[in-house]
């Protein structure tokens, strides 16, 4: 994903909490916890690997390696100036993935024997819970920072994400076998091929993935109106042109935002539809939310809930 300079001048922590109006524990649809903290010295932010347990049969664990701090430091301003993105997926973990993967996770037929890629993934909740439980043929998780691309890279697609299976199969044994146990263990992963991908929106689709993916997910990813267009684009070249192919976004209306969003939709050819009630539990917690949940006060229902889109050639 692109910026311009809005960011280097926005990007405080008070700027994003400002822009973003996340949920206090967002709608908890996948419970995780802290397993392991490490505090970075130069930026004093406090990176953590969550353990995600996913609600379904077995209890399967997925792990992810994701900074606490809601902020950005020095460092990723420079990373941010240097290949021209964003730092949104750094953050946080966002609610919107949280809904997105727990869709993901119900919704596994949709997925079986496909190809799939995750735009402006963050940390990756949704790709992962995908590549893990869905018989997804391929999993593509890409975003645009390449420091939010290495953390996927390193701790949840190479190490973590045949670890799940693992835990499934055997059960935890302590840091002095997991190594070895990874790749011993690495067929139990099943076929899913999982990859993560630097991807930016506004430069030309290369890595012979144009019109390759069955699926697209995406979350909270049409904030800024100037990536609109791009997003639009990038869309449509990844989709695969024969007639089944489709993208699900789940993203709040944020102002006129994702009207926006879709007009360039439209503008490029796309058809879309947008379901406001596409699940029970996650509908269940919007309503609670609405009438005074005390776990969140400032919740606002077109910053904070999330619609799904599906969009289509």
């Amino acid at each position: 994903m692109s910026k311009t300079n809005y960011f280097a001048d926005n990007q405080s922590p008070s700027a994003i909490k400002s822009i973003s109006r996340k949920t206090h524990q967002g709608f908890n649809l996948i419970p995780g916890q802290g397993v392991e903290d490490h505090v970075n010295e130069e930026s004093n932010f406090r990176d953590v690997c969550m353990c995600y347990t996913l609600p379904v049969d077995g209890s399967p664990k997925i792990f992810v390696k994701q900074r606490v701090n809601n902020g950005a430091d020095l460092s990723d301003f420079e990373v941010s100036d240097r290949y021209n993105v964003d730092n949104t997926g750094l953050v946080c973990q966002w609610p919107s993935e949280d809904v997105l993967a727990y869709f993901c996770l119900s919704h596994a037929d949709m997925f079986r024997s496909k190809r799939v890629i995750e735009l402006g993934s963050g940390y990756g909740l949704a790709g992962l819970v995908i590549a893990a439980t869905t018989e997804a043929s391929e999993v593509v998780i890409s975003d645009g920072n390449p420091v939010v691309v290495d953390c996927i890279l390193l701790t949840s697609v190479n190490v973590k994400l045949k670890f799940l299976k693992l835990l499934v199969m055997g059960g935890f044994k302590g840091d002095s076998d997991i190594q070895h146990s990874i790749e011993d263990n690495s067929k139990a992963f099943g076929n899913t091929k999982v990859k993560a991908l630097a991807l930016h929106w506004d430069e030309e689709v290369t890595y012979n993935i144009s019109n390759t993916f069955d699926v697209i997910v995406a979350s909270d990813c049409t904030f800024f109106k100037e990536f609109h267009n791009a997003l639009a684009c990038t869309v449509k070249l990844l989709l695969k042109n024969d007639g089944h192919s489709e993208a699900i976004f789940f993203c709040p209306k944020r102002g006129d935002s994702l009207d926006k969003f879709l007009e360039k939709i439209e503008e490029n050819g796309l058809h879309f539809s947008i379901t406001e009630n596409y699940d029970s539990e996650v509908w269940k917690r919007h309503q609670g939310f609405m009438t005074g949940d005390d776990t969140c006060p400032s919740y606002d229902k077109h910053h904070c809930y999330p619609l799904m889109v599906r969009i289509t050639l």
